[in-house]
């Protein structure tokens, strides 16, 4: 692959990228949401995990979790791009067959973009706000710590690559999916509810039965969120940590590679409807 190839997508994921940055008056809407759905799940959690309590995760490492959860909620993949689901519903999508690129790397890029810029506008503030200002007014009990170490903030990061990657990935698969369906409704009624509990985004995976605990760490909405946030505040490091990244990185693998075998079986019998 040389930088002429990939020169194309990268102005795809410019351009979709600082579109989606226009949108602040909703990040900041979701901002307030997401600021109040935190502040409920910490309380919660202290009700149950405060005292002498037998834990898979300490109250401070609950704490780091439920914060940063709710700064990268926007990187969930829990609905297909909606201006790919009114282009199938239009018929519009036809014109995708005429783009000089390659479909599936077009729509990644684009995935890309949508899981970046979106996430970026609301992470951003909710790490100030639970990372410096609660400490700021002395509630650094209730905020977001530092991360667990030096190794952590580094697995941390390349974690947070790979989360990029994998939810791109299922966001390209999601769009995949809705041409296929001919709608997108389906598919993010389904899609949604998983990527919310599985993800660890409704309850942190760890604190689920101890039965589903293999079941938890093998299926790909782990990798999404419960990973990077495990990783941050220490509970998972060592060999542990690099297996989650291992993890991360096999379902990105197995996500592009069910994608593109989708594109090429999708585009070759697409169905376009409207007028």
């Amino acid at each position: 692959m040389t930088a002429a190839t990939v020169r194309p997508y990268l102005a795809v994921f410019r351009a979709r990228f600082q579109l989606l940055l226009q949108y602040r008056a909703a990040a900041l809407a979701g901002f307030g949401t997401q600021c109040w759905w935190g502040t409920v799940k910490v309380m919660v959690f202290a009700a149950f995990l405060s005292g002498q309590v037998d834990s898979p995760m300490t109250l401070r490492q609950t704490i780091d979790y439920v914060w940063l959860g709710q700064a990268l909620l926007m990187m969930l993949p829990w609905s297909a791009d909606p201006e790919l689901a009114r282009m199938v519903r239009s018929g519009d999508v036809a014109y995708e067959r005429l783009r000089p690129v390659e479909t599936y790397a077009y729509w990644f890029a684009r995935a890309v973009a949508r899981r970046t810029a979106t996430p970026l506008l609301r992470a951003i503030p909710m790490v100030l706000t639970a990372g410096v200002l609660l400490p700021s007014l002395g509630f650094a009990r209730w905020g977001l710590s530092a991360p667990a170490g030096g190794s952590a903030v580094a697995i941390f990061s390349l974690s947070m690559v790979l989360v990029i990657a994998l939810a791109s990935a299922f966001s390209t698969l999601l769009d995949l999916l809705a041409v296929l369906m001919l709608s997108e409704r389906g598919v993010n009624i389904l899609v949604a509810p998983l990527a919310i509990v599985f993800s660890g985004s409704l309850v942190p995976l760890p604190l689920l039965p101890q039965w589903l605990q293999p079941a938890m760490r093998y299926q790909p909405f782990a990798g999404l969120l419960d990973f990077p946030l495990r990783i941050y505040s220490g509970h998972l490091a060592g060999a542990d940590a690099l297996a989650a990244l291992a993890g991360q990185a096999a379902w990105v693998l197995v996500l592009v590679a069910l994608g593109r075998v989708l594109t090429t079986w999708v585009m070759a019998r697409l169905q376009v409807q409207g007028g």
